[in-house]
């Protein structure tokens, strides 16, 4: 069971900005560089069109290669760490690339960028640092006030695996190769289970880098944050409740429908409806 003030918490940006290093290594670390879904996405914002609308951009990961594929795009982070980052890779970046991408540290369920969206996208999990059903409804009924009529939402989790909800807390796990470091630093990534609450379907989990100086020092560095999982229908009516219909479900970035693979990814892609969302429905009705 998860301590208290930890179940009740909100989203607090996934604990990036607890410590220097965990900005630093993310684009780094293969885990996060690797990922196959950055086509994805740059494909599914071209179909949309300008401008898109990113929830937890982070390092711009995501971001600059939208930019870069011609697309006006915002980025919206909570962690000032890694909006930094993200910035420091602009200025990296050609004018016109630099010019289509804007990044705003703001929080998930309270925001007002005083424009409309094609396309909101929520890559790698993001969603899931919202632990209470209450956030979670709070933000998909804000990226929907941000969305045009009929537009698409891309909500990326993953699909609980059995053996992983039911298996021991506590034991590092992980096999990813060891990467070399801008400044020199051997690291390798294991990651753990800390602890788990199935009543609130909330996990603790740490990344835990072990990274080797150039002079032989060790050390120990630990990224811990807790996400809130979801099955495939509680999301899907979560979405419905929101205002949203679900367009498609994918088990991976490779668009194969769900069910085709285990555990795969719960990849929904969803449209805004035109009709009042079913909480703003009820709402109504209360006060009459």
């Amino acid at each position: 069971m998860l301590p208290t003030d930890e179940t009740s918490a909100t989203a607090q940006g996934g604990g990036y900005d607890e410590h220097p290093f965990i900005a630093d290594l993310y684009e780094q670390d293969p885990l996060h560089r690797g990922r196959p879904d950055v086509g994805f996405f740059v494909e599914e914002a071209r179909t949309s069109g300008s401008p898109v609308l990113e929830i937890g951009c982070g390092t711009g990961r995501i971001l600059i290669p939208t930019a870069r594929a011609g697309l006006e795009v915002v980025g919206l982070d909570l962690s000032p760490r890694m909006l930094a980052v993200c910035r420091e890779r602009l200025l990296g970046e050609p004018d016109e690339v630099r010019t289509r991408a804007h990044v705003i540290e703001a929080d998930m369920r309270r925001f007002d960028l005083g424009q409309r969206f094609r396309l909101a996208m929520i890559p790698f999990r993001s969603f899931q640092y919202l632990l209470t059903v209450e956030d979670q409804l709070t933000c998909l009924e804000e990226i929907r006030r941000h969305l045009v009529d009929d537009g698409i939402l891309i909500l990326d989790m993953f699909n609980p695996s059995l053996e992983f909800l039911t298996g021991p807390v506590g034991q590092e796990s992980g096999d990813e190769a060891a990467f070399s470091a801008a400044d020199g630093r051997r690291i390798a990534c294991r990651y753990r289970l800390v602890a788990r609450d199935r009543h609130q379907q909330i996990n603790r989990i740490e990344l835990i880098y072990y990274a080797t100086h150039p002079d032989g020092r060790t050390e120990r560095l630990v990224h811990a944050f807790s996400m809130r999982y979801l099955f495939r229908f509680e999301a899907e009516h979560l979405l419905v409740r929101a205002g949203f219909d679900i367009a498609h479900l994918y088990a991976d970035y490779d668009r194969t429908p769900y069910g085709s693979k285990y555990p795969g990814e719960l990849l929904f892609v969803a449209r805004k409806t035109r009709a009042r969302p079913w909480r703003a429905r009820c709402a109504i009705r209360r006060s009459a």
